[in-house]
């Protein structure tokens, strides 16, 4: 089973739904703007520049139609998804009149998109995108026109990586500009997404140039790079396949998650709210900590679900006034082991928060249950789990005390940092509850 990591899963998720949703304000001037731009530029570019050969109209048609169905051949990565038409764009650069080409690229993209239009998981509106999805033909068609580098020659091969080096440029100013403008995606996590894409279309390129070079023979040799875009399609279908299965997946996990926690909150009101009340408090401490998603999203399980365990405790020591003997304390210690084992029953991402959930109560130094984890030995998310759990214990009313003030239950934590806790943790901890004090 694929596994993503939590947030590209959002990422891709959304970006599905909103495909076939009218665009916000935002995303529709930045459609615009990137369109009527790119629109602007490819008209200059066919009008402004020499023709190094004549328009082959029928080999035109049958590249363009190439290109659309390479352009439906979809690997969802990040907010959007990559598509193999670099194997049509470098011999189209070759075989047509090099400035029109980013011109016929949009129009490829966009006989590309009639079928999702048909089937309407496309809305009409976000067609546009594929109009400004184009900017990165532009820049190799103006070096490849510029330097005179067309028919292909294999000397020429500095100034091929050059046009390149300058698609892969443009592309990533405007799309990354569009990313964060339309959608506010951080530019670190569109880079990172482009970064595998741009070694793909690297690896097409080569195969391109082949079919380039094939073309100087006879230029509808091109259409030997057809059947690899079937065998990709083949692949992608694949891929999304598994990405299916684990963003259903993911989604039975929260489904289950969730089912969990109201089983505890009908088995005990309290227990059940203070669960839900320690998550955000968790997961802000793990987002303080600089933990990855997949870290996070864990964090956030093993927060809601840390206190599982105690529906197989008795009601009368779960809801005893007050203090637990010895023998009470040994059962209500148990609900560590019966969490773990109830999560390891769902198995998967269950399966490795039933850890955390197992740990949720070791301590620093060794001291706590029930297996005398000490240190780094014990899970991250367990130690931010268990030291949100003791805040917020500690914040509430109880059968037995009131409510300690927060900057109380603060000291206390302070107190115990680097025995019962982590120090780090108390210290992340302290920066969510106390931000302006903790700043000054």
């Amino acid at each position: 089973m694929l596994r993503a990591d939590p947030e590209e899963e959002a990422l891709i998720e959304s970006a599905r739904v909103r495909s076939a949703t009218r665009m916000s304000a935002r995303e529709w001037i930045g459609s615009w703007t990137t369109a009527l731009g790119f629109l602007v530029a490819a008209i200059v570019c066919a009008l402004a520049l020499p023709w190094p050969r004549e328009l082959d109209v029928p080999l035109a048609a049958a590249m363009v139609a190439a290109y659309a169905l390479s352009s439906r051949v979809r690997f969802f990565v990040g907010a959007g998804y990559t598509v193999p038409t670099q194997v049509l764009l470098v011999p189209m650069l070759f075989l047509l009149p090099t400035p029109l080409v980013p011109a016929l690229v949009a129009l490829a993209q966009l006989v590309g998109v009639l079928p999702d239009l048909r089937a309407r998981s496309l809305h009409p509106q976000r067609a546009l995108h594929a109009v400004g999805d184009s900017w990165y033909a532009l820049a190799p068609a103006l070096i490849l026109t510029l330097t005179d580098a067309t028919p292909f020659e294999p000397r020429l091969w500095a100034v091929y990586v050059l046009a390149l080096a300058g698609q892969f440029a443009l592309d990533l100013a405007v799309n990354v500009a569009r990313d964060w403008f339309e959608l506010g995606v951080p530019p670190s996590r569109s880079l990172s997404d482009k970064g595998w894409i741009y070694v793909v279309d690297t690896l097409l390129a080569a195969v391109g140039l082949l079919a380039a070079a094939a073309g100087t023979i006879e230029p509808w040799l091109f259409a030997l790079v057809v059947p690899l875009i079937v065998l990709l399609e083949v692949f992608a279908r694949e891929r999304q396949a598994r990405l299916d299965g684990a963003l259903e997946l993911r989604h039975a996990y929260q489904g289950t998650s969730s089912l969990l926690a109201e089983l505890l909150e009908d088995s005990d009101a309290y227990t059940g709210m203070h669960s839900r009340d320690v998550v955000s408090l968790a997961v802000a401490v793990a987002s303080q900590l600089g933990l990855d998603a997949c870290a996070i999203r864990d964090t956030e399980f093993a927060a809601l679900l840390h206190d599982i365990g105690k529906i197989a405790v008795p009601k009368e020591i779960i809801n005893k006034a007050g203090p637990l003997t010895e023998r009470e304390w040994a059962v209500m210690r148990t609900h560590t082991i019966e969490g773990q084992r109830m999560l390891d029953q769902v198995g998967g991402a269950l399966g490795r928060v039933g850890l955390i959930v197992r740990a949720s109560h070791e301590r620093w130094d060794g001291s706590g249950y029930p297996d005398g984890l000490a240190g780094e030995d014990i899970p991250v998310e367990a130690r931010i789990v268990g030291a949100c759990d003791a805040f917020h214990a500690m914040t509430s009313d109880r059968s037995y005390r009131r409510a300690l003030p927060a900057h109380v239950a603060g000291e206390e934590l302070q107190r115990c940092a680097g025995t019962q806790f982590d120090a780090a943790v108390v210290a992340a901890l302290l920066d969510v509850v106390f931000p302006v004090e903790r700043a000054a």
